[in-house]
C-alpha cells in the first residue's frame, strides 16, 4: 500500500527527484517588485510596498486593519500583548500546535493551559473548553480566575490547524461569557474560511504567518489583523518600537519591539498575493485528488470540516496506529517523498511539563497516527 502511494505522490508532482512537503512557488510579478523596491532604496521598514501590502490584505480578509510584522510569532506576540497579557496571566491554548502558539505566550510572562482539540477540526475543542472552565474557574470581578492557581486566565488562543477552521464561533461565545479575550492563531489558515467568515477575523486579534513555507511567502513575514483602531494603532506604534515621529529626535514613549517588515519583504507578499487565488485552486484540486485516492483505504484523508472552507494548507492522513506511522514516515521519506508527523505535543516538551491540563485524550490520539504529506503547489 505504502508504495502506491509513494508512486501515486511522484506521478502526481511529475519531474521532481525528491519531492518536498510545501515548497514556495514565485510565478508573478516577485522579480519586478523586488527590483522596483531596490530602485527606490526604500528596502527596511519604511516603504511603499509595506503600506501597499497591508491595505491589500485587510481586505482579503475581511479585517479594517492589518499591521505587518516580521514573522508570525512576533505576530502573535504583539497580539497577546495588546490584550494585556502580562506576568502572572495563564492563557488557554491547545496542546496539538506549532512551538510559535506557545513560546508567544511565555514572551509576556504567561503561562499556557492546554485544552484538547477536536478530531474532526485538529483545532481546539469548544466542548472541552466549557468543560475545562465550568471544573477549574469562576468569575470574580469580571475577571476568568483558574481556582487552582488562583491567576486570571486572560486569553485563549485557538489554532487553525494545517488551514483547517476550528469551531471558532463556539470557541468566541465561550470566550465572551467567561470574559476571556480570544486570539485566533491563522498563521496556517490564509485563504480559509468559516461560515464564510475569514479566519482570523473571529477574535479581537488575530495572526498570520508568511513563512517559507507557507501559502504565500516572503521567506519570512507576519500580520495582525483587527478591527478596533485603537489596538490598531497601538500595534503599529510598539512593533515600530514604539518611537514618537520627529523630524531628527528618538523619543520612544514605551517599551516596543522592533518587529517591522521590511519593505523588500513587503514586495514579495503584494506579488504573492496577487496570486493567492490561483493558489488555492491548484491546492483544492489537489485536496479532491488525495480525497478519492484514500477514499477506499484504511488511511483516512483529513477533509475540511463542517461548515468550513479549507485553503489545504498541509494536506494530512491519519494511519491506523503510531506503529504504522512510524513504517510510512520511513518508508516515504526513504523513496523521495517527504512526510512528516504532526507536533509533539506540547504539553510533553521539557519547558511545559508543569502546565496545567484538561483531558487531552483527541491530541494524544491524533499525535501517534497524523501524518502531513507532499502539499505544494504543483507547476
Amino acid at each position: 500500500m505504502y508504495a502506491k502511494i509513494v508512486k501515486f505522490i511522484q506521478d502526481t508532482f511529475v519531474a521532481q527527484k525528491f519531492i518536498s512537503l510545501h515548497e514556495p512557488r514565485f510565478i508573478g510579478n516577485e522579480k519586478k517588485y523586488l527590483n522596483d523596491c531596490i530602485d527606490s532604496t526604500f528596502v527596511s521598514s519604511v516603504g511603499a510596498y509595506v503600506d501597499r501590502f497591508e491595505k491589500e490584505f485587510a481586505l482579503h480578509v475581511g479585517s479594517k486593519y492589518a499591521i505587518a510584522t516580521v514573522n508570525g510569532t512576533a505576530a502573535l506576540h504583539v497580539s497577546l500583548v495588546l490584550m494585556g497579557v502580562g506576568e502572572s496571566d495563564e492563557v488557554i491554548t491547545q496542546p496539538l500546535t506549532f512551538i510559535a502558539t506557545c513560546n508567544a505566550i511565555t514572551y509576556c510572562g504567561a503561562k499556557p493551559i492546554f485544552v484538547d482539540v477536536d478530531r474532526d477540526t485538529l483545532g481546539l475543542s469548544p466542548e472541552a473548553l466549557r468543560t475545562f472552565l465550568n471544573e477549574n474557574a469562576h468569575i470574580k470581578d469580571n475577571q476568568c480566575i483558574n481556582k487552582i492557581t488562583k491567576k486570571v486566565i486572560k486569553a485563549c488562543v485557538p489554532m487553525h490547524t494545517f488551514g483547517h477552521p476550528c469551531r471558532i464561533d463556539e470557541i468566541k461565545a465561550i470566550c465572551d461569557e467567561w470574559h476571556i479575550a480570544l486570539i485566533e492563531d491563522a498563521a496556517e489558515s490564509l485563504g480559509s474560511y468559516y461560515k464564510g467568515r475569514h479566519t482570523g477575523t473571529f477574535g479581537r486579534v488575530g495572526a498570520f504567518s508568511f513563512n517559507g513555507n507557507k501559502i504565500i511567502t516572503s521567506g519570512g513575514g507576519g500580520v495582525v489583523v483587527t478591527d478596533d483602531e485603537v489596538l490598531a494603532k497601538k500595534a503599529k506604534h510598539i512593533t515600530t518600537t514604539a518611537k514618537v515621529p520627529h523630524k531628527w529626535l528618538f523619543v520612544h514613549d514605551e517599551i516596543g519591539y522592533n518587529y517591522r517588515l521590511p519593505n523588500l519583504n513587503a514586495a514579495l507578499l503584494v506579488a504573492q498575493l496577487e496570486q493567492l487565488n490561483n493558489f488555492l485552486e491548484n491546492k483544492r484540486d489537489l485536496a479532491k485528488r488525495y480525497e478519492a485516492f484514500f477514499k477506499d483505504s484504511k488511511i483516512s484523508y483529513v477533509k475540511e470540516p463542517k461548515d468550513s472552507k479549507s485553503n489545504y494548507w498541509l494536506n494530512a492522513i491519519i494511519l491506523e496506529n503510531k506503529e504504522q506511522r512510524d513504517i510510512f514516515l520511513e518508508y516515504t521519506n526513504s523513496n523521495g517523498v517527504m512526510s512528516r508527523p504532526i507536533w509533539t505535543l506540547m504539553n510533553k516538551l521539557e519547558m511545559f511539563k508543569a502546565c496545567q491540563c484538561g483531558d487531552l485524550s483527541n491530541a494524544s490520539w491524533l499525535e501517534e497516527r497524523v501524518v502531513n504529506i507532499p502539499s505544494s503547489v504543483r507547476i
